[in-house]
């Protein structure tokens, strides 16, 4: 079995039994250490706009991935509304990191009660004996792409009160009847038909589960080339290359946003066995997508090119980081039935990726005009 551990540097909550962060690389995934998680469950206190979790309703937490977007900003909040949270990975990838902007008070406390539970999801019997040890109450799968990864999840924890997935709005069927609605067709072709599968496997094997599908998703440190792709090229000065007619509509939600959704799902009855939208409250063109960038970021507003796709060949390269469609949905559901509201405007949640991200010199993918210059250079001789 694994050996489960506590990240922290120093023991500062009496509670738990905790092991420093530089341990970590010690553990060869092979022991599971029991009187670690031994946790004396309390009561947070309360703050402004918090969930307030009683000694009573407090959770043992799974989250499954956890240290790269969403489950970074996920885990803690439930780390702050008093949860036991561990999560499981392959430990590749240190398990905290202070976030920009995120105080020394703030993050010493997360990394002092965040437990870290190392192994290869795809290694079911693994899976299957390291969670069947530990009697999870909640697990959160945030990285989760096949319906035959979840299956050994599920044997584990026979008890399990919840199984809350992050899935996708690619799962529904293109149409010309936009929003998407939770009740609309989906497209079992998908490239996210394994999430699509993953939430029929759950209805089947009679667990409590929530759905949640976000559209596109932003904010800092986010490794998808969304806003990252406008910000390189803004920050070089260059034009924005744009397919078609530029006004094709899409929607984005910011992951802090994303996070406070995933919050109000956990052990709220109104959530049981339901889909959930989950983006920001408007949608944009792409465009107005390119300028809100520019706005947000404090660039001078771009020169934006468009140019027909079917004039070009990329060879395996992605020269636009969305779909060229329409694309977006309504998140009315999850606003009347979870009381969730978007807390950032478009503008304002790309300053904030740009002001704790971009902004700082960090990014996922380092720029790539290659794809541009095919475009712009055609442009030239064409004009």
């Amino acid at each position: 079995m694994a050996r489960l551990v506590a990240v922290q540097p120093q023991q500062r909550n009496p509670s738990f039994s905790l092991l420093p962060p530089s341990s970590l690389s010690d553990f060869n995934g092979t022991k599971l250490l029991h009187s670690q998680l031994q946790c004396k469950r309390r009561a947070s206190q309360p703050r402004g706009g918090a969930l307030q979790v009683s000694a009573s309703s407090a959770k043992k937490i799974l989250i499954m991935g956890g240290t790269r977007f969403i489950g970074v900003f996920l885990s803690r909040l439930l780390v702050k509304e008093g949860h036991q949270v561990t999560l499981f990975t392959r430990g590749k990838a240190p398990i905290t990191q202070q976030l920009p902007g995120e105080s020394d008070a703030d993050y010493t406390d997360f990394a002092s009660k965040i437990l870290h539970l190392k192994g290869d999801r795809r290694d079911y019997d693994f899976v299957k004996s390291s969670l069947s040890a530990e009697g999870y109450d909640v697990v959160y799968d945030i990285n989760g792409r096949e319906a035959e990864e979840v299956v050994p999840i599920i044997e584990g924890l026979p008890k399990l009160e919840q199984y809350i997935y992050c899935s996708s709005a690619g799962v529904y069927l293109k149409s010309d009847q936009l929003p998407h609605f939770e009740i609309d067709a989906v497209d079992p072709k998908s490239r996210h038909k394994g999430k699509l599968e993953t939430e029929s496997l759950l209805e089947s094997k009679g667990v409590n589960w929530t759905s949640i599908r976000p559209v596109y998703i932003y904010g800092p440190l986010n490794y998808n080339p969304v806003e990252e792709w406008f910000f390189h090229r803004l920050k070089a000065g260059r034009p924005i290359p744009v397919p078609n007619s530029g006004i094709q509509i899409t929607q984005l939600g910011h992951v802090k946003d994303l996070a406070t959704a995933f919050i109000k799902v956990l052990s709220n009855e109104k959530a049981s066995k339901q889909v959930f939208n989950i983006s920001g409250d408007k949608y944009v063109t792409f465009d107005g997508l390119a300028k809100a960038c520019a706005k947000a970021a404090g660039f001078p507003e771009p020169e934006i090119i468009h140019y027909n796709p079917k004039e070009f060949d990329f060879g395996k390269k992605k020269a636009f980081p969305f779909r060229d469609q329409h694309f977006f949905a309504s998140i009315d559901k999850a606003k009347s039935v979870l009381g969730w509201k978007p807390e950032y405007d478009l503008v304002e949640g790309l300053a904030d990726s740009y002001n704790l991200d971009f902004g700082r010199g960090t990014f996922r993918k380092a720029a790539d005009f290659s794809t541009d210059d095919i475009i712009l250079g055609k442009s030239l001789v064409l004009s």
